[in-house]
């Protein structure tokens, strides 16, 4: 239904921002659909699935989002402060996502329910991907728009000779 068109190669960036923009709408009539369907579904295994589905249609509308504001915006550097603290914030949630990944590793070898151990298995695989997912956000995005007291520096001398030393 949503793959009718067939695939092509993005060109520009006009054409990726538009790409973008469409799956937002994909994904906020996903989340529609689903949360519109969900009151009248008995069953406590199909309804958990199928609102975790709308969840990360939700999820997956603001990271395209973010997607956009990324290509059509300049993105504010962050201050040392504000660095610190989602540099922070993101440590503690690989942690935590962490433990839960050991948790659940070591919890599914002993669970015997098809349906349970079907759910635990998605939810570690969801884990798994949210602490690779959070890693490269530490790496990538968090540190990648950050000046620090040292880049200011390094900018207002590095075109500069002897870097204020004797002999400059």
């Amino acid at each position: 239904m949503f793959l009718e068109k067939e695939t092509k190669i993005l060109s520009s960036k006009e054409e990726l921002v538009k790409f973008l923009k469409d799956q937002i709408k994909v994904e906020n009539k996903i989340v529609e659909s689903l949360n519109k369907s969900l009151p009248e579904i008995g069953n406590p295994t199909v309804k958990g699935v199928l609102k975790g589905v709308s969840l990360d249609s939700v999820k997956h509308a603001e990271m395209y989002s973010s997607a956009v504001m990324l290509m059509t915006t300049v993105s504010k550097a962050l201050t040392q402060e504000n660095l610190d603290k989602q540099t922070d914030l993101v440590e503690k949630h690989i942690q935590m996502e962490a433990e839960l990944i050991q948790k659940i590793g070591k919890t599914l070898p002993t669970v015997k329910d098809k349906k349970v151990k079907l759910l635990l298995e998605a939810i570690l695989s969801d884990e798994i991907r949210h602490h690779a997912l959070l890693k490269s956000v530490l790496e990538i995005l968090v540190k990648g728009e950050t000046i620090t007291e040292a880049d200011w520096w390094d900018m207002l001398w590095k075109d500069v000779p002897f870097h204020g030393a004797p002999g400059g």
